[in-house]
């Protein structure tokens, strides 16, 4: 067996449901829907830091459903009251690292998010985040509502270090 490890595998050689969930352009476009819900929020680019907590917490079954219905709910009454979902975050946050790094690249090799000193901003060619797929599964749209519902809730935090720390990930 080759000692690469699966995110370096051909995309036909991996296996289909993660070819499928972890593509870069799906993860891509669940970053662009975080980007663009936080500047509508907090009026600015989003902290490159939060671009690695949405496959993980987007993803993950059990920590989407876990997430708040609201981007008003307050963030440390949510953290104490799913300490087992954010128990298991870091590492899960680390193993898609990969994931994560390789949609970034996408999304900005085709101009729809820009990286700055600041953040991620939208790009000069930004997603069609508002035309719905024709073709496409309750798990799919309930991770692009995570997504968008994430980039408001981060919006409305005020500080992203005390937000990464709740979430026991180191920058």
């Amino acid at each position: 067996m080759s000692s690469r490890t699966r995110y370096e595998l051909q995309w036909s050689d991996r296996p289909q449901e993660e070819a499928a969930h972890f593509n870069p352009a799906f993860c891509g476009e669940l970053l662009a829907r975080t980007i663009n819900d936080f500047r509508k929020t907090a009026g600015g680019p989003l902290p490159l830091a939060y671009a690695f907590l949405v496959p993980p917490l987007v993803l993950h079954p059990a920590a989407r459903r876990a997430l708040p219905g609201r981007a008003n709910t307050a963030f440390a009454s949510w953290a104490g009251d799913n300490a087992d979902t954010l128990s298991t975050l870091a590492d899960r946050t680390l193993r898609l690292r990969p994931v994560t790094r390789e949609a970034l690249l996408f999304v900005t090799q085709i101009g729809a998010v820009e990286i700055g000193a600041d953040g991620l901003a939208i790009g000069k060619r930004p997603l069609r985040l508002t035309s719905k797929p024709s073709v496409t599964t309750r798990d799919t749209d309930e991770m692009r509502r995570a997504a968008g519902m994430l980039g408001r809730w981060f919006g409305n935090q005020a500080d992203s270090a005390a937000v990464m720390q709740t979430m026991g990930v180191r920058v």
